[in-house]
Parts: structure tokens; sequence; C-alpha cells
């Protein structure tokens, strides 16, 4: 079978001057047959590596979720919040929808591990002290104590939308008390912690930038969006405003990652990282909130909508060129190896096998919901990418009878399929997936048998067959005008107010601000948010900060470790009652 898509890959690459694409039949052909052998070793993979019976699983507790079997180059025998909740999002899936009955009890060793889990005191703090926000443990349920990424903001979001998808089927088949008295707890705690801390920065999903995350937040705000639905069922009338309340400040500021110049959403804002923002955090985000009811909503950045389908387009071409030698070889608008971002030097940067799952993903998504509605949106945002497989799109809407639709989607299901067929190419002949794959040679490196990576392939083969998750209520949502903030329900109305100050620096140099509001990181220069250098000396960042508020605020250098504070005394503004302000400094 790899000899086959060996052939067909090689074929992908020759089109390097030409639109052409691989024959259908070929192309499918080998897909499909590595999908049938490939599905059930993954799901094979998964098992393994759950405690306390699985055969890789190192000795974890029951119902702990290793991130992989490997102690050493790199070590992941560790389980992670969000690893375990994402996993366990798909093996819920499959159990609620009928299609493997044999995993209820597994579930419920999960929930019982993440309850035990929820309450270890860690370096983030305890249960009700922050402690939600850490990122792993060891695999016995104990606290990691090294030095990590703190705090981590998306684990408990994801955990709570993996239990509340088993909460409502729990509730549809008249099984309450369990929802009521083990679920409920559990989600009580998770969500009041997204409420209260989602305006709040943390490090991202790659564990790597403090600042907002785009993914963060998009499941920060889903998980309002369920958990306030559930409250509503379960008579918890108080938190259910209060998670409606919140969801919609979420939904508002989410819509601040997207960026109308680039005609793509960011990955990390409220950070200077040096990096373009083009990251595969954008798709795996596209595809975590994905809605089968939504259709092409823009506002939540659904699969097939046109900022998703550019943004899609802005990230998969990031690795296009000489940046993957594999890649290399393979023309424009044809799948290739993804991996997280472009500047990406983890294990020397390279391709992951879950980001390639995931860009093929999001267009099986895409396909489902144009065939759903039967017609296909196009917008000048999303016009680039259509112009991919048809060089006459237009803006407009081309219905599903039509000649460009069956054109559209014909190629669409290629490229997606492209994708699968680069991952089967360097798959190992024993199926086993690991982290990475060598960018030169397609060897797989980092850590082996990552869950993750076995997750992501399932998923991905379960949207191509047309399977999709329940919907989450993403339907007909509206960003409010006017964000506002403020944790557990409170908080007034925001202005975004621009702090722009003009500072030299030498090479490696960065500008900080940080002052009295939490906001600013409660002066705390190791928290403090990094200004952007793109109008150099001018360095600036916006900042959502509460309307007709007297603070107190410093610019800050730091240097090779060292930080150096503003002299004396400290800048003081109020802010105004709405709209927008720009502060002009100069560094002192």
């Amino acid at each position: 079978m790899r000899a086959f898509i060996f052939q067909a890959l090689a074929a992908i690459s020759l089109l390097s001057t030409t639109s052409a694409r691989l024959p259908i039949d070929r192309r499918q052909t080998s897909v499909d047959s590595y999908i049938t052998t490939q599905s059930p070793i993954s799901k094979a993979g998964i098992l393994a590596n759950i405690g306390d019976s699985g055969s890789k699983d190192g000795g974890a507790k029951s119902g702990v979720v290793i991130a992989s079997p490997s102690t050493s180059d790199p070590d992941y025998l560790y389980t992670w919040t969000r690893d375990s909740a994402l996993v366990y999002k798909l093996l819920i899936d499959q159990y609620t929808q009928g299609r493997d009955t044999s995993l209820g009890a597994g579930i419920d060793a999960w929930v019982a591990s993440q309850g035990r889990i929820q309450q270890v005191t860690n370096p983030s703090g305890s249960v009700s002290t922050g402690g939600l926000g850490e990122a792993k443990y060891h695999i016995d349920e104990t606290a990691f104590t090294g030095g990590w990424g703190r705090p981590q903001r998306d684990g408990p979001a994801l955990r709570a939308t993996s239990i509340i998808t088993y909460a409502n089927y729990l509730l549809a088949n008249n099984q309450n008390s369990k929802v009521t008295g083990t679920l409920w707890p559990i989600l009580k705690l998770d969500l009041d912690y997204v409420a209260a801390n989602w305006n709040k920065t943390g490090f991202d999903l790659w564990e790597e930038v403090n600042g907002s995350s785009y993914f963060t937040t998009a499941v920060q705000h889903r998980a309002l969006r369920e958990g306030a639905t559930l409250a509503t069922a379960l008579g918890d009338s108080t938190r259910a405003t209060t998670y409606t309340t919140q969801a919609a400040n979420v939904l508002c500021f989410l819509q601040s990652y997207w960026s109308p110049s680039q005609a793509y959403a960011y990955a990390n804002i409220n950070v200077n990282n040096g990096r373009s923002q083009l990251d595969a955090n954008t798709i795996l985000t596209s595809i975590h909130t994905f809605d089968p009811n939504a259709g092409c909503d823009a506002t939540t950045f659904q699969p097939c909508s046109d900022r998703a389908l550019a943004g899609h387009y802005a990230v998969v071409n990031s690795f296009r060129g000489s940046l993957y030698p594999i890649n290399s070889a393979i023309a424009a608008g044809h799948g290739v190896a993804v991996g997280r971002y472009k500047e990406d030097s983890y294990y020397g940067g390279h391709p992951w096998y879950l980001c390639t799952f995931a860009a093929a993903e999001q267009l099986y998504a895409a396909l489902y919901q144009w065939n759903k509605l039967g017609s296909i949106p196009v917008t000048s945002v999303s016009l680039p990418f259509f112009k991919q497989f048809l060089s006459s799109a237009v803006a407009g809407s081309y219905a599903s009878g039509s000649t460009q639709y069956q054109t559209i989607t014909t190629a669409v299901k290629a490229y997606a399929d492209e994708f699968i067929a680069v991952n089967a190419l360097y798959t190992p002949s024993n199926g086993g997936l690991a982290e990475q794959y060598d960018r030169t040679t397609g060897t797989p490196k980092s850590a082996r048998d990552l869950t993750w990576s076995y997750a992501a392939a399932i998923t991905a083969f379960e949207r191509r067959a047309g399977i999709v998750p329940a919907p989450w209520g993403a339907s007909g949502l509206v960003a409010p005008s006017t964000c506002q903030t403020g944790g557990g329900g409170g908080g007034g109305t925001t202005v975004a107010v621009t702090f722009s100050v003009t500072a030299t620096t030498v090479w490696g140099e960065s500008i900080y601000l940080t002052g009295s509001l939490s906001q600013l990181s409660n002066w705390d220069p190791n928290n403090a948010l990094a200004l952007s250098a793109d109008s150099y000396p001018q360095w600036k960042i916006t900042v959502n900060l509460p309307a007709s508020t007297t603070f107190q605020y410093k610019f800050i250098r730091k240097y090779n470790g060292a930080t150096t504070w503003e002299s004396d005394p400290n800048r003081s503004f109020t802010t105004p009652s709405s709209g927008t302000y720009t502060i002009n400094d100069s560094w002192r």
C-alpha cells in the first residue's frame, strides 16, 4: 500500500508547473486503503495509552491518558489536560453516537480521574486559586512541579466540552442523577474558572507563547455556551446567566484576532514574539469548534467560513517551498506536510502528523457544510482559496446544481485527500504515529505513539466519511458591538487603549508594559505585555481596559534576562467612557 501511495505522491510532486491534479481514482484508492489500515491501528494506539489497562500506559492510574510512552528525547510520559480532553472528546463522540458502545467504562474512569486531578494543588495554585490552569501532571495524578509554561487556560474549557457531551447523552437517556451527582460538580469548577479567567493571558497550546491565544479563546467561548445550556437544563439559573454573559464577552474578544489586512486570524495577540502569527493553531481551532448546524458562520470561524478558509490558505502556503524539503517539489494548490508554524525550532522544526491531518479535516468539514447548505458561499476574503481550484471563481454563491459547485467540491475533496496521502507516505509500516516527521527525510521524530496524533487521524477519517460531532450552539450567534470584561459575570464596558512609546533598542531587546490593572498584569514584570515593534522605533500594543477608570502604568525593557524599568514617577491615565484612545509616550 505505501508503495502505491509513494507513486501517487511522486506524481503530485511532479506537478510543479501545472494546476492539473492527480487522477481521482488513483489518489482516492490509495487514501481509502490507508484509512482502512490505519483506523484500527490508531484506535488501538489510543487505548494502549490509557491507564490502567493500556499496553503502553507506563503504569498510569485508571483513566489517565498519557501523551506518549516516550520517556526520553523527549519525555512525554505525563498527562496533559488538553490532550486527554481532545482524545476523550473523540471517544465520547464514538460512544454517544453508537459507533463504539464498549467505551462507557473507560469514559467513567477518565471522568473520575479528572475529578481527582482537579483537586491536586500544583504550582499554578489550588482548585480555588488558579490550579485548574495547570497543564500537565504525573501519570499517578500528582503535581508536576518543574519549570513549565504556566498557566494554560484551554484545558478546563476543553475538558468541560468533552464532559458536557457525555452529560447531554446521559440526560437524554434518563441518567440525570449521574449528571448532577458526578459530572456537574466537575463541570462547575471548570466552567467557573473559564468564566472568571478568560480575559487573562496564559500560554498557548504549544506551551511557548504567553499572551492571548486564538485557540484558547475560541474553545473557552464554546465551553461557556455549552455550559450555559446545560446549567439551564439542570436548573442552575445563576450559572446559566453568568456563562451566557461571559460567552458573549468572549465571542466579542474572539473577533480581535482577525486581521483584515493580512486576511487571516492571528494565532496569538497581546504578545510580540517576532512571528508572522501564521500557525496551525487556527486550523485546529476551526475543527475543534466545528458546529454542523452553524453553516459557514464567520463570527465563530466555522470551517467553511471565509475567514477560516482564508486562514487555511495562508497557513498551508506558509509551509510550501524550501522550508520543508519534502514539500519543495509539490506545486501550489496541492496538499503538503504541515507543521505548527514556519518559525518553529522545536526538535529542528518539522511537520506534525496532527497538523497535517487537521488541514484535511477542516476541508472535509467544509465539504459537509456545503453539501448541507446546498451551495458554496464565496467572498472577497475567501476568493484566493477558491481560485486554487477554479480560476474563474468570483465572489457570490455557487448552487449545488452548478458546474462550478461540482468542480470546486471535487477539487477540494482531492485536495483534502492529498494531506492524508502525505501523512500516509511518512507513516511507518507498523502504523505508529509519532509527534513529527523529518522535514527532509520524512522519518518519524520526537515522541513516539503520540496519543493526539492517533486521535487526529481518526477525526479526520470520520469527517471524510461524513461523520460529524453534535452541534453546540454556534448557529446564529452575533458578537456584541461593545466588548465587556470582568470574570464571574460582572464587569463594565471596556475601551480599546493603544499604548505607543518611542524607544530605541539594541538587537534582541524588547519593550513591555505593566500597570495597576489586572489587564496590565498588576505590576508583575514576569507577565508584562510585550509591545509590537512593527512601527519601530514606536512600540505599540492595544489593550481592552475598563471604561472611566484611572490607573497607573510603566514601560519596561527586557534584554538578556535583565529587566529595566522606566524612571519614576509612574505614568497615569483615565480611560474614556467609550470609544478608543491612543496614548503616545516616549521612553524615560
